[in-house]
């Protein structure tokens, strides 16, 4: 029998929520989506910008994530907008909902990605930037990126 393949295809990530947020640590939840939503991301048409978790009633929801309309999809297309319900054990939701429940601290969908032919999501439990800690991000990241350039140099001049 032929395995399934186990390679992740990242679909979409949320990178101004590394810049925005603190990432304290991340967790993997299924999504519930209907098929033409499924067949829109396989095209890679999403958009996690703006986007948040919610917890109610014990559940977990995903608000602002923006899927856009399968461009074949006709009547069966759904909101781009609505807000998904996501799949983890009740164990962690509440793991998650403590988490929030703390001071500065919120939930963020990091990056969409496929894994074994089915749609994930990547959980952060993240604590909000302040501005002089972005400055302080943006001085580091761009010392890695002079560094990096100053190593290549020697090696060419070599």
């Amino acid at each position: 029998m032929a395995e399934k393949n186990s390679a992740l295809k990242t679909i979409a990530s949320n990178r101004k929520a590394y810049h925005d947020y603190f990432v304290e640590e991340s967790f993997e939840a299924g999504i519930e989506l209907f098929g033409t939503e499924v067949k829109s991301l396989r095209q890679g048409t999403c958009n996690l910008k703006d986007s948040y978790l919610i917890i109610e009633n014990g559940e977990l929801f995903a608000k602002g994530i923006h899927i856009s309309p399968y461009e074949k999809g006709n009547i069966f297309n759904r909101d781009p907008l609505r807000i998904r319900r996501l799949l983890m054990h009740k164990k962690e939701i509440l793991k998650l909902k403590s988490a929030a429940e703390r001071d500065g601290y919120t939930l963020i969908p990091l990056s969409l990605y496929l894994k074994n032919g089915r749609v994930k999501v990547q959980v952060g439990i993240c604590k909000g930037k302040k501005l002089y800690d972005k400055r302080e991000s943006a001085l580091k990241k761009e010392r890695e990126r002079e560094n990096r350039r100053a190593v290549k140099l020697q090696d060419r001049d070599r």
